[in-house]
């Protein structure tokens, strides 16, 4: 299905038993995402937990995901890390993959002023062969992207846009004041039926992954505007996002359950994520709102 809207997975990374990357299960989770028409990927973001990952798996993790993308979706890279340095090693690492662009996070562990990270993104577009994404994620890094800073940036010509996870209200002022030159791509999957309607056009979240049948239900409720179909789905994805974030088990431990149980192989969870218990398990996938999700089913397609 073509259209405008641009649907961004933020893949996650599926790991064997020793944690080195597991092809299959990444192979299986690309596949079954260009099935339900995502046309974005963001490779090694929050989701796929790069400063988890050995540079070696991180490597293999980028080229394996362009082998099997093959040019069908937009391809972004994660590469932001500690320092100057380190980043700019990933740059290097990734740039000759054919890949669309680099997401850089946000310097996160020490606390940077806002001409600090100027400097940095700057300097970092400047050797990037790659257009650059900036990445917000404050409640993660502890370093907020003020829009002022934000508006600077966006002047750079190899600085190309910014994935904000921070509340829309604090990147709707960038929104008003940027061309469509600068992307503004949001992660706000509790509020995406408010944000299509508005005219939001390009989200990015790892929930996705889980889901992709209701993301579809939704691009399509989005462009013949059927609002109420819209709403009713983002009741679902909002109660799935509460279930997940409120369970007993780690986040990305039950969301390794449901990957599994959708057929893609892989543990989604390293060390020291603890896995889920066989009690877990047992609770989690008998919960009927789960039920729903390894059916694709959405409350529009229940009722139908």
């Amino acid at each position: 299905m073509t259209h405008s809207l641009k649907m961004i997975t933020a893949l996650g990374t599926p790991l064997t038993a020793e944690e080195d990357l597991h092809p299959a299960g990444l192979e299986a989770q690309i596949q079954d995402q260009l099935t339900h028409g995502i046309n974005g990927f963001l490779v090694a973001g929050t989701m796929g937990l790069m400063q988890l990952l050995k540079d070696s798996t991180y490597r293999e993790l980028v080229e394996r995901s362009v082998q099997f993308n093959a040019g069908h979706a937009e391809l972004l890279v994660g590469v932001g890390d500690t320092s100057f340095v380190r980043t700019r090693e990933r740059i290097r690492m990734v740039e000759d993959f054919a890949i669309d662009g680099i997401v850089v996070i946000s310097p996160y562990f020490l606390k940077y002023s806002q001409s600090d990270l100027v400097d940095y993104f700057e300097t970092l577009a400047d050797l990037s062969s790659r257009p650059v994404f900036l990445y917000d994620l404050p409640q993660t890094t502890g370093t907020k992207l003020e829009v002022d800073t934000v508006l600077q940036l966006a002047k750079h010509p190899n600085i190309r846009g910014i994935k904000c996870s921070d509340h829309f209200t604090t990147i709707r002022p960038v929104i008003d004041a940027v061309g469509e030159e600068f992307r503004v791509i949001v992660a706000q999957p509790n509020l995406m039926d408010v944000l299509l309607q508005a005219g939001v056009r390009e989200h990015l979240d790892g929930i996705y992954i889980v889901v992709p049948e209701w993301i579809e239900a939704m691009v399509e409720a989005t462009l013949v505007k059927d609002w109420n179909r819209l709403a009713l789905v983002q009741q679902d994805l909002s109660a799935l996002l509460k279930l997940l974030t409120t369970f007993s088990a780690p986040l990305f431990s039950t969301v390794t359950i449901l990957m599994n149980e959708r057929g893609i192989p892989g543990n989604f969870a390293p060390q020291p994520m603890r896995p889920v218990t066989s009690a877990e398990r047992e609770q989690l996938l008998a919960h009927p709102l789960v039920q729903k999700v390894l059916t694709g089913k959405t409350i529009t397609s229940v009722e139908a």
